[in-house]
């Protein structure tokens, strides 16, 4: 028997799981670490604790499964995108990397769109310039840490930096890399025009891989810490989305994926290159060759119900410990009880500033039509709708695009709710599927791992081999109808309030 390791970067923890060739969980280990926010909008983390975070959970499912290193025959890496990992010429990291989520960055934006045009770069990135991405992150870094600066040597995405770590090699692929803004994701390839204008040497870029390819292999340092083989193979991977998609059986037309992770994702699969002139969703390389995606991202979906249950659900906590059970399963009953639309309370989930549809780093969490008559339950409903109906914005301008929508998989942490789950399928008028596997990303690379070291053929019939769906939640047609009426009022929201983002961020960063 054949096993396959995939290993899951993530922005509140790093999530390791083994499977066997038919994409069974054999053992899986999470370790969680900080998020840092020296300033409001700003997201650090520390790469040391990625790596750290790895060989605990790698050792931690080799001594569950019982399974003998020298069987597992490929690795795969999954990672939060766009996070900017500065390495120095001795491969020390110079400070923490700034990640996905960070806001600081919109000056950088204007520069890099001043130094391209925002036609051209939208033809070579297929995205217009953005906070979350890496590219403006370097220039925030060049144009405030200059000491910092002159010291880089190499520029890594935060599941390269653990690749790094594992193999010696600098190495990146496709689907992760279209999220630097520094390739030409028509092309698939660094993009040399925009690292020529933006002034980034090549030399600092990672080589780039197709994601099912082996980019390197285990070294001996890393098999010590690890436990893992020497000489096991480390395949390209994918960015998280990527990942999840192909652990979702993303990998034909017609079926996209909805996932609530930290962000929430709304994702689908294109044979062609298929860009939003406005700008509002983003295209990049799929990890499948050949082939690109389409995603719409929302920047605090689980973020928004995690930042609730720190701050206000300490009795839930305190609960479920005691009943060895998950806390959002009592934040799940609470908000059960709650009537669709909340008796008028609409919360705006932009907590992290937005992405889709409205590329603004400004942006702020709102709930909207609170009264003495709410309660907590109602505040947690209210969170749930607010994110799926920013999933929903992000349904519609793929469905605008023309691109195709058969079968919606929901996926990530809040995916495994039934009542989001049936939430996701009221507000969008389709059926949710779930399949057999809730792995996501982890499983995603695994597959990749495979098919890169030969136990499958290629990515379809990996994903044919281990993936099926297991439940359908049916679409309520009147509720659906409901929810459209507090929808309506959802995007005047934003729409409302822009100005007074804008305004409220000038004075707060002053």
């Amino acid at each position: 028997m054949s096993f396959l390791l995939g290993i899951d970067i993530g922005t509140s923890g790093t999530k390791t799981v083994l499977f066997d060739e038919r994409g069974n969980t054999i053992a899986s280990a999470t370790e969680e670490y900080p998020l840092y926010q020296p300033n409001v909008g700003w997201a650090e983390q520390d790469p040391e604790d990625w790596w750290n975070a790895t060989c605990v959970t790698i050792k931690a499912v080799l001594s569950k499964s019982g399974v003998n290193p020298q069987d597992i025959k490929g690795v795969g890496l999954s990672g939060q995108m766009h996070g900017a990992v500065l390495l120095d010429g001795e491969n020390r990291v110079l400070r923490k990397a700034i990640i996905w989520c960070d806001q600081r960055s919109a000056a950088e934006c204007e520069e890099i769109t001043s130094k391209i045009g925002r036609e051209r770069l939208i033809e070579i990135t297929a995205n217009p310039a953005l906070t979350g991405f890496t590219a403006s992150k370097i220039l925030w870094v060049r144009n405030h840490e200059p000491k910092v600066y002159e010291k880089v040597r190499k520029i890594l995405l935060p599941k390269d930096y653990v690749r790094f770590r594992l193999t010696g090699e600098f190495a990146t692929e496709v689907s992760d890399a279209s999220g630097m803004q520094l390739m030409n994701i028509p092309e698939r390839s660094w993009s040399s025009e925009v690292l020529e204008k933006l002034e980034i040497d090549k030399s600092y870029l990672a080589d780039l891989y197709e994601s099912q390819e082996v980019s390197g292999k285990v070294n001996r340092q890393a098999a010590e810490l690890t436990g893992l083989a020497e000489g096991t193979p480390v395949v390209g991977g994918a960015g998280d989305q990527a990942a999840g998609a192909v652990g979702n059986g993303i990998v034909k037309p017609g079926v996209i994926s909805s996932t609530i992770g930290t962000s929430g994702v709304v994702f689908a699969y294109s044979e062609k290159v298929s860009i939003d002139p406005k700008g509002r969703v983003h295209t990049f390389c799929h990890a499948i060759p050949d082939t690109w995606h389409v995603m719409g991202v929302t920047q605090g979906a689980g973020l928004s119900l995690k930042w609730f249950r720190d701050n206000f659900c300490n009795e839930e906590k305190r609960v479920a410990e005691l009943m060895d059970i998950d806390p959002y399963v009592l934040m799940d009953k609470e908000a059960e009880i709650v009537d669709a639309g909340c008796s008028g309370l609409i919360y705006l989930p932009y907590m992290m500033g937005e992405r889709t549809p409205h590329l603004d780093p400004n942006a702020r969490g709102v709930f909207f039509g609170l009264s003495a008559k709410h309660g907590k339950q109602d505040m947690l409903r209210a969170i749930m709708e607010g994110v799926t109906y920013s999933l929903r914005d992000c349904l519609e301008i793929i469905k605008e695009m023309g691109i195709p929508v058969t079968e919606v998989r929901a996926s990530g942490g809040g995916g495994k709710s039934k009542l989001w789950r049936q939430m996701q399928a009221d507000v969008f008028n389709k059926d949710i599927a779930t399949i057999n596997s809730s792995e996501g990303p982890a499983l995603g690379v695994a597959l990749l791992a495979g098919v890169g070291t030969g136990v499958y053929d290629n990515v379809a019939q990996a994903c044919e081999a281990a993936i099926e769906v297991k439940s359908i939640q049916k679409a309520d047609g009147n509720m659906h109808e409901k929810y459209n009426k507090f929808y309506k009022i959802y995007r005047q929201l934003y729409n409302s309030l822009k100005q007074d983002f804008k305004d409220l961020a000038s004075i707060v960063n002053a």
